[in-house]
């Protein structure tokens, strides 16, 4: 995806979080994240906004510290919170389209140019915390996710009311996951005697292969053989490998228990 991709991504998904929290309430439990109510969400991911629209906008080259970065999450009162988070998620889309293409600052990933980073890493952010927003909204999680309702609370339009995740902005979530986080993670994944996963998706041409060691882990482009082999839409894989939902509706084959190492251990979680 291009830059202009993910900043269109990032903008609907902040839009969208934005009518899904205002519909729920600040209250409303997010029954994605577990513990977190609505103004938590709100206050996570407007931070996150600030915090990444700083680094642009400055060209910082080193990461904020704890006590610097403070100051993008003083979120205000329920009465103001809204607006806040609606200021900050239009504050990064600003940034991110007047930036200059050839601005350097600090990312934590890997990517063609820092802009690219950080509108694909905001585009994905936002668009996993519209989900919670969502789940929040209807009261129930989303399709294939572990759990129940929220007493009260019914789907509009089904399960999870929300829109379904665009299977190329899907794929590009994969793809980051796998060649972003899980390349620069170490000591958590590990596996002994040695397991391997496989993860295809069948709309996209997205797909990934990792073994799992004692010294760690090695992660191949494209669906090899494994112990157990995971495929399906891509938004599917999506919320699973983001600890959105669980794998019903996604095709299984081989031994579960390495798909359940891989969600306990490798899994992106909401903390």
């Amino acid at each position: 995806m291009e830059i202009r991709e993910h900043v269109s991504a990032l903008r609907d998904a902040g839009l969208r979080l934005a009518e899904a929290a205002a519909l729920a309430g600040p209250d409303a439990p997010v029954p994605t994240c577990p513990g977190w109510r609505v103004r938590d969400l709100l206050g996570h991911t407007g931070g996150v906004h600030r915090w990444a629209a700083a680094h642009v906008a400055a060209a910082r080259a080193e990461p904020f510290t704890d006590g610097e970065q403070a100051q993008f999450f003083t979120a205000p009162g329920d009465d103001g919170l809204l607006d806040w988070f609606r200021a900050g998620h239009a504050a990064l889309v600003r940034t991110l389209e007047e930036a200059d293409p050839s601005v350097t600052c600090w990312t934590f990933l890997r990517a063609p140019t820092p802009l690219a980073f950080w509108a694909r890493r905001q585009a994905h952010e936002t668009t996993v915390h519209r989900i919670d927003a969502e789940s929040a909204a209807a009261g129930v999680l989303p399709p294939g996710a572990p759990g129940g309702t929220v007493p009260g609370r019914t789907a509009p339009g089904g399960a999870g009311g929300g829109a379904p995740v665009d299977p190329a902005l899907a794929a590009d979530g994969v793809d980051e996951l796998f060649d972003g986080f899980l390349a620069r993670r170490r000591g958590r994944l590990v596996a002994d005697p040695p397991v391997s996963l496989a993860v295809r998706a069948t709309d996209r041409p997205t797909a990934w292969t990792i073994r799992v060691e004692p010294g760690g882990r090695t992660i191949t482009p494209g669906a090899h053989d494994a112990d157990c082999v995971v495929s399906g839409p891509a938004a599917g894989l999506y919320l699973l490998l983001w600890n959105r939902a669980d794998a019903e509706g996604l095709d299984v084959r081989g031994d579960r228990d390495v798909l359940a190492l891989w969600r306990e251990k490798a899994a992106i979680t909401w903390s």
